[in-house]
């Protein structure tokens, strides 16, 4: 089984940019997608829904603003738009996938990089989904959480660790919250499974010469229950074209 998650950065750039033509070639069975920066009645039908996948959007009230999708080669047997949290559901960032007793969701957590009135919304994100990660690791579903975390969790994922300590996605407090969610070995971060490897970066600036000199962060996660840690067979990060200032996290899975 093999799973693709990517922040779009605007899923109508990362078409130009060539991304539908890429993921045809990928055989992948779930595609999580954040960031479509877009309305669905904005979205062309036969450019935005490829044939391969049943495609799901759940959009943003916003305009040009987050948003998420899944396309999923099977037909899953329940689409769940949002958490039920109405001030997160009003920007577009939860969307889940059931098949059978597997779940995948395309997550997009808050930057708060903008300031602090963001960095505040961020961190009341955190603990209301800590709450809903809690409940759910009960719940005997097998589950992928995928997306954009928004948080570095290691010095190891990113570069310049040491001149971040101050700054949004990778504060301490950012930080612990993720030692929270993995400390328990109720929830794993699939890529760490089978890569330890320095310098594994998904998101880099725009700014400078963050791409060219892979100075970058690594944010983006598939995050899975324990029922799932054996399953992890290879993870990669495709950086060979570039489609957003993310690049997709590909991992797959043996069934």
């Amino acid at each position: 089984m093999r799973i693709i998650t990517v922040n779009t950065n605007g899923i109508r750039s990362a078409e130009r940019k060539g991304f539908f033509a890429w993921l045809s070639e990928q055989n992948a069975d779930v595609v999580c997608i954040q960031e479509t920066k877009a309305q669905v009645d904005q979205l062309d039908a036969e450019l935005f829904y490829p044939p391969s996948h049943n495609c799901f959007y759940h959009d943003a009230e916003k305009k040009g603003y987050s948003g998420v999708a899944l396309y999923c080669k099977k037909k899953p047997d329940e689409i769940i738009y949002g958490l039920g949290i109405e001030d997160i559901d009003r920007e577009g960032r939860f969307i889940e996938a059931r098949f059978g007793n597997l779940s995948v969701i395309s997550l997009y957590l808050p930057s708060g990089s903008s300031g602090e009135e963001r960095q505040n919304f961020k961190f009341s994100v955190l603990e209301r989904f800590k709450i809903y990660l809690d409940d759910i690791a009960h719940n005997g579903r097998d589950t992928i959480i995928c997306g954009d975390w928004n948080i570095a969790h290691k010095e190891i994922d990113l570069k310049n660790w040491r001149g971040n300590k101050k700054n949004s996605g990778f504060l301490p407090e950012e930080r612990a919250w993720l030692d929270t969610i993995f400390e328990d070995e109720k929830w794993f971060d699939a890529f760490r499974l089978v890569n330890q490897e320095a310098d594994q970066y998904t998101w880099w600036s725009n700014r400078g010469q963050a791409w060219e000199n892979n100075v970058g962060w690594r944010i983006d996660y598939q995050i899975i229950s324990a029922s799932l840690q054996n399953k992890v067979h290879a993870t990669s990060i495709y950086k060979d074209e570039r489609f957003s200032d993310h690049a997709p996290l590909i991992i797959d899975y043996n069934e």
